[in-house]
């Protein structure tokens, strides 16, 4: 528990709980089946930030070989600016630390300055670019952190 927040593996239980605000309240990329896929995938790790039994936030990464990818970190519209998504960040690479492998990545909306900060702040490295991979004009950069072994 951190600043009142557990963080715990995502159990199918919590999917329910989500599902029926998951494309209100939290983003447009997830859907039911597409998380309860990752859920089931021994290669990827999905937790939730939650408090009071009310679930604030989630994010996955998956693991190829001996890189970690994030998929997406996701807090709830009204608990963002809570630091929710700098302490699932925390914990996505402290598994990446555990599962031993060189590198963690992600890409990141080139406008999401916010995340963009925060991810330099953790030491990613930007290392490149995807054209319009959110869309028109929509460029995500490629980030990745370099794991010390």
């Amino acid at each position: 528990m951190k600043n009142n927040i557990l963080l715990a593996k995502m159990t199918l239980k919590d999917l329910e709980n989500i599902s029926p605000i998951l494309k209100t309240e939290f983003d447009d990329f997830w859907t039911t089946n597409t998380l309860k896929s990752e859920i089931e995938n021994p290669d990827s790790y999905v937790i939730v930030a939650k408090s009071d039994n009310e679930i604030l936030g989630f994010a996955g990464v998956w693991k190829a070989f001996d890189v970690m990818h994030i998929m997406d970190i996701v807090v709830s519209k009204k608990h963002r600016r809570k630091h929710i998504g700098k302490t699932l960040l925390e914990e996505l690479i402290k598994i990446t630390y555990e599962n031993n492998v060189s590198e963690l990545t992600l890409e990141v909306n080139h406008k999401n300055i916010p995340a963009i900060n925060l991810y330099t702040k953790y030491n990613f490295k930007k290392v490149g670019e995807r054209k319009n991979y959110y869309g028109a004009n929509n460029n995500a950069i490629i980030m990745t952190l370099y794991i010390d072994k």
